[in-house]
């Protein structure tokens, strides 16, 4: 499978990668042997196996849940750099 360069770049835009026009050739290259393993992987025969969403068996070992008494809201506050009627401040971090 050829991947175009109209594809590539509409790759890149869609996953926020930054690709210049003299690494297409590169990225093509990388992406067309993915995709290769892919279709290889997509030969063999699994009849039998079990789909799995790991490749160990996994068990959730958090404890329960339990609601328990909290400090308070001075004393968490009390080495905060900056405070705002009784909150942390922090900068902001939203992006135009």
């Amino acid at each position: 499978m050829k991947i175009s360069a109209e594809e590539i770049k509409k790759i890149a835009l869609l996953s926020r990668l930054e690709v210049k026009d003299d690494q297409i050739e590169t990225v093509g290259k990388q992406l067309n042997d993915i995709l290769s393993y892919m279709d290889l992987l997509g030969q063999v025969d699994v009849t039998g196996v079990k789909p799995t969403a790991h490749a160990v068996a996994m068990s959730n070992v958090m404890r329960d849940d339990v609601p328990q008494p909290s400090i308070s809201n001075e004393k968490a506050l009390q080495n905060a750099p900056e405070q705002d009627e009784g909150c942390f401040k922090v900068p902001k971090v939203i992006q135009d």
